[in-house]
This record gives C-alpha cells, sequence and structure tokens, in this order.
C-alpha cells in the first residue's frame, strides 16, 4: 500500500501527516543496506567522516540559498528564550549531535562487520528503549494494549537474544543512542525541523573533524563509492531525519519508537531473500511476535478508533 493510499485510507485522522511522515522515514531506512553493503570493503570511519562532511555541505548551501528566512525566524524565536531556556536548548542540541555520530558509526560497523541482523536487532530494541524512556522522562502515558504490545517486543526481543550475546552488546548502544536521541527530539521542537537538522549536523561534523587527519584513510577513487555516498547522504540521511523530526513534532516519542519496527522487518526480509543469510525457526517466530506488536500497539488507529499515540504538537 502507497503512503498516499495509505493516508486517504484513514481520513477520519486529524494529525496523520505525522504518522505518515514517521512511517515514510522507516520505510527508507529499512533499505538502507542496500547501498551500505556495496560499501563493505571500505573502513567504517571513512563512510562516516564522507557522510556527515558531505551532508553538512548540501545542507548549508540548502538553508543559507534558499531557506535564509527559516534562519532568521528559528533565530528570533531563540531570542525569545530566557537565558535558562537557551542554555538548555543549546545542551540538548549539542548532545543530539553527539548521539548521532554515535549511532551511525556503531549502525555502520556492525553492518559491515558483525552482521546485518545484528544491526536489525538494535532496532528491535530501540522501540523499547525509548517507550520506556518516554514513559519515565516524558512522562507520556500509554494503553493497556500499547503495554501489551511493548511486553510482546520484550519478548521477541528476549528470544532473538539466545545465542547471540556477543551482537546484543553492540545492538544495545545502538538501541540507547537513537533512544535517548528521540527523547531529546521530542523535548527540544520549538524549531524548523531542517534547520535543527542542519545544526545537529554541524555538531557531528564538529566533532569528526579532530579524527579525521589521524583515522582516515586515503581519499576514495572509485566512483562507486561516490554514488553510493550521494544516495547515502540525500536518500538515506537528510530525507528520513527531516521526516522523523517532523514526525516528532505532531506524535508521541513512543508512538514513533514503535514504528521504527518498520525498519528491522525489512532489514530482515532483504537480510533473507536479497543477501542470503541463513534464518532459523527461532527468528521467523521472533519477527512474527514484532509485527503483532506494533498492530497491537496502533490498533486504535488500525481499526479506526479514536487515537491516543498522536498528540498535538
Amino acid at each position: 500500500m502507497g503512503l498516499c493510499t495509505f493516508a486517504a485510507k484513514f481520513p477520519n485522522m486529524p494529525t496523520n501527516k505525522y504518522y505518515v511522515s514517521a512511517i515514510a522515514a522507516f520505510v527508507i531506512w529499512g533499505f538502507f543496506s542496500l547501498v551500505l553493503k556495496p560499501l563493505h570493503l571500505y573502513r567504517s570511519l571513512d563512510i562516516l567522516f564522507y557522510r556527515v562532511f558531505y551532508a553538512v555541505t548540501l545542507l548549508l548551501v540548502i538553508n543559507l540559498v534558499f531557506r535564509r528566512k527559516a534562519l532568521k525566524n528559528d533565530l528570533k524565536v531563540f531570542k525569545s528564550f530566557n537565558k535558562k531556556a537557551r542554555r538548555s536548548t543549546i545542551i540538548l542540541t549539542i548532545v543530539s549531535g553527539f548521539l548521532l555520530v554515535t549511532n551511525w558509526f556503531l549502525f555502520i560497523y556492525a553492518v559491515n562487520h558483525v552482521s546485518l541482523k545484528s544491526a536489525s536487532f538494535a532496532y528491535l530494541l530501540c522501540p523499547i528503549l525509548t517507550t520506556i524512556l518516554a514513559f519515565f522522562i516524558l512522562k507520556e502515558q500509554l494503553s493497556k494494549w500499547q503495554w501489551v504490545a511493548v511486553a510482546v517486543s520484550l519478548a521477541s526481543c528476549a528470544i532473538l537474544s539466545i545465542g547471540s550475546q556477543k551482537d546484543l552488546i553492540y545492538s544495545f548502544f545502538i538501541a540507547l543512542s537513537f533512544a535517548f536521541y528521540l527523547i531529546i527530539q521530542r523535548k527540544n521542537n520549538q524549531f524548523d525541523k531542517f534547520v535543527m537538522l542542519t545544526i545537529q549536523m554541524v555538531i557531528v561534523a564538529a566533532v569528526l573533524i579532530p579524527f579525521f587527519p589521524k583515522y582516515s584513510g586515503s581519499i576514495p577513487q572509485e566512483s562507486l563509492f561516490y554514488i553510493m555516498l550521494t544516495f547515502i547522504v540525500v536518500l538515506f540521511t537528510i530525507i528520513p531525519m527531516f521526516l522523523q523530526l517532523y514526525a516528532l513534532k505532531g506524535m508521541k516519542s513512543s508512538a514513533v519508537g514503535i514504528l521504527m519496527y518498520i525498519n528491522p522487518m525489512i532489514n530482515f526480509l532483504l537480510a533473507v531473500f536479497y543477501f542470503k543469510e541463513e534464518i532459523d525457526d527461532i527468528q521467523i517466530v521472533s519477527y512474527g511476535l514484532i509485527l503483532l506488536s506494533v498492530v497491537i500497539f496502533n490498533e486504535k488507529y488500525l481499526f479506526r478508533r479514536n487515537t491516543i499515540a498522536i498528540e498535538k504538537p
């Protein structure tokens, strides 16, 4: 079902533009391995360096040339804050940048040097961690059915972790970094999301620049690297990051988090049917439970009842 058809199917949903934005972001990210795997011969840090520097350059050009009005409006909003609010905004934005660079490096390393399934498992843990953190930090309330969905997800992850303790360490820290990132975006949502994404990427670049001379390899010469990098930056970084930040303007962090299961479901299917990774009965049962948990968590939406998963911004 296309996203436009999906949106039209639920006309009674007053804020489904946020819901569709979240779905679109995670569908796109689900296919990330298709452009990442061809670069497995390159060092993970090199992919990260060039991805970030390319993205920052493109984002700065777009904002400085085409979106100066949005920049001025956000600066006006920031100046209207009191001293405490300004300090809080700066700290949250800087932390967001650090969380992004940590998450991206660990994900790239897991895909290219551990296994695609280990990277996928990280985004099975992430919705659970996001929901729990949102409950305790943001005080987001869940219905009894949504707690059932969390329990089903947790059971699925517990089953998948059997015999995969080594991969579980990578998965946990990938998931935790992105869960905290989502929570912060929900709290720090007063600004234009494209501008905020640009600032976060500038921070990521600032973190990486000191490490580039010592830890980068030779400059890639193959055209494949730059072709894949363009896809990574535009299609798998800027577009889904913007869609996700936009969704968080109108959705609870827990709701966005649970939709993240779209990503590993697609990763799992690609691992099995495209990359021909081995699969066993435990994985089939676990991913079946994950799909069930998504349905249960969104049952009010899917069965056209009044939703509690989406809030007004």
